[in-house]
């Protein structure tokens, strides 16, 4: 087993399930309202038993208690208003989500709030006869050696009792100069690492899977990595850049077994 293979879960999806939806780095936030109306177009269109977030839906999330902040706070409403959208579609449908790099202080109240289905990263689902691999990316990247540093103590349990103790506002002024770096790194001409391929490997075979579904690349496209696996990376989401980045990966159940879809949010609108 490749030393960075962690543990992974197990999900096997209900018998009346046809269509599973898969998207991911959405980044939502409320300064690019083309995306997150598109986000809700696709809520409203989708005839997805069930939609897999895989991360870095959001831009940013700095706590739970965001949902819970004073009216005034603009930051505050625009969550509050993606929790309704969630809480909506997951009255017609299974949400589930995923951490991403952005928004892993995503927590059990807001998943409560939004209607959400918390997955463990990596997790295995196994629809259509098949199992599918379910991961964010980020911890498959070995070769961005100051990130998985980072991750590793964001992700400690000191660390986040420490940060969520601070308050909201002073979280959200964190978070903004951590934005404000990363921005200055994708300007700068930088080149991010791509998933060890590896790792990824060894990952679905201690899953005993056959294909990898991820994002955080932003890098969509599909992989052979040998022996006949597969890893399928998700694209980002931009509604206004040109052209337009708003696609689904999606699963289909159909008398020949499992179809893969990529899909762009128009023609969702078009045949849900």
């Amino acid at each position: 087993m490749h030393p960075t293979t962690p543990r992974i879960a197990e999900l096997a999806a209900p018998a009346d399930w046809r269509v599973v939806d898969f998207i991911s780095d959405l980044h939502l936030q409320a300064s690019e309202p083309q995306t997150v109306q598109a986000w809700a177009d696709y809520l409203a269109h989708t005839r997805a038993d069930a939609i897999f977030m895989l991360g870095d839906l959001f831009e940013v999330w700095v706590g739970d208690d965001a949902l819970t902040a004073a009216a005034d706070d603009d930051e505050a409403c625009f969550e509050a208003r993606c929790a309704a959208l969630l809480q909506q579609a997951s009255r017609q449908r299974t949400l589930y989500f995923l951490h991403g790099n952005r928004d892993f202080l995503f927590g059990p109240a807001a998943a409560r709030a939004c209607g959400l289905t918390l997955l463990d990263d990596p997790t295995v689902l196994t629809f259509g006869g098949q199992r599918w691999l379910l991961a964010h990316g980020d911890a498959l990247c070995l070769d961005d050696t100051d990130y998985l540093q980072f991750r590793a103590e964001v992700r400690s349990a000191g660390w986040q009792q420490a940060f969520l103790a601070r308050p909201l506002a002073e979280r959200r002024a964190i978070a903004a100069g951590l934005r404000g770096q990363s921005e200055a790194r994708k300007h700068s001409g930088a080149v991010y690492a791509d998933v060890d391929a590896g790792a990824a490997q060894a990952w679905l075979q201690a899953a005993d899977a056959r294909r990898l579904i991820h994002g955080h690349t932003h890098r969509p496209a599909d992989h052979g990595l040998g022996s006949d696996l597969q890893r399928h990376v998700l694209s980002d989401w931009d509604a206004a850049a040109t052209p337009t980045r708003a696609e689904v990966l999606r699963l289909q159940l159909g008398p020949d077994g499992v179809q893969m879809q990529r899909l762009p949010l128009a023609q969702i609108r078009q045949a849900g």
